[in-house]
């Protein structure tokens, strides 16, 4: 017999950083791959247009990071982004495994969300490499190229803006990749729209069944 419980983990401010978060994400996408890749006769977005936009949701994203930052650092959210290496690679595995292959045969996911850990293991990984890594490279070469007088002009015989752009466009790909696989992880909760609710009120909905053969990672 199924049973389901709410749990409270995503409190007002998350929601509303995730939704403006995600906006300027897509914004910073669409003029990015506008400027870099279409055609300057017929660019998807003008050029003086998508220039402007890119920088201001750049800056924007900027300030709504260190809010995040802040979030983490100083509220009870910060305890979901801790991770503790002991039982992570079995764990890590497992999850992967489930997302490659036991979510297409209808198996149960190895990872229980709790009121102690709302993320699974490769959720875990790959937000701190997003949130800690490539965004703040995304943020450093992005202010960089905005003032590129800051940039040393040669690096190994190469040109120092053309390597901060590159670096800049490989962070920006990683961050569209991720934003993608998002949406998707969106579909596959306990229903179709069970993920996005929960962003959207707050709450988790945890659903037990009697043969619940779900972990936790190790403390």
């Amino acid at each position: 017999m199924a049973k389901s419980k709410k749990l409270y983990l995503y409190p007002l401010w998350l929601r509303i950083w995730h939704h403006v978060n995600a906006i300027l994400m897509i914004f910073l996408i669409a003029t990015g791959i506008s400027m870099q890749y279409s055609d300057p006769a017929y660019p998807l977005i003008r050029f003086d247009i998508a220039v402007t936009v890119h920088n201001i949701a750049g800056v924007s994203l900027t300030v709504s990071y260190f809010i995040f930052l802040l979030g983490v650092l100083f509220t009870s959210i910060g305890r979901f982004y801790v991770v503790k290496t002991e039982g992570l690679l079995t764990s890590f595995s497992k999850q992967l495994r489930y997302y490659l292959f036991g979510i297409f045969k209808g198996e149960q996911s190895p990872f229980k969300v709790s009121e102690k850990q709302k993320f699974n293991p490769v959720q875990l990984i790959t937000y701190n490499l997003i949130m800690h890594a490539i965004i703040p490279v995304t943020f450093i070469t992005g202010w960089a190229l905005l003032f590129p007088e800051t940039i040393v002009l040669n690096v190994f015989g190469y040109s120092g803006i053309m390597l901060t752009s590159l670096v800049h466009s490989i962070a920006g790909f990683f961050i569209s990749i991720f934003l993608l696989i998002h949406l998707y992880v969106i579909t596959i909760g306990s229903s179709t729209t069970a993920n996005l609710k929960s962003i959207i009120y707050g709450y988790h909905e945890e659903h037990d069944t009697d043969d619940d053969q779900s972990e936790e990672i190790k403390e």
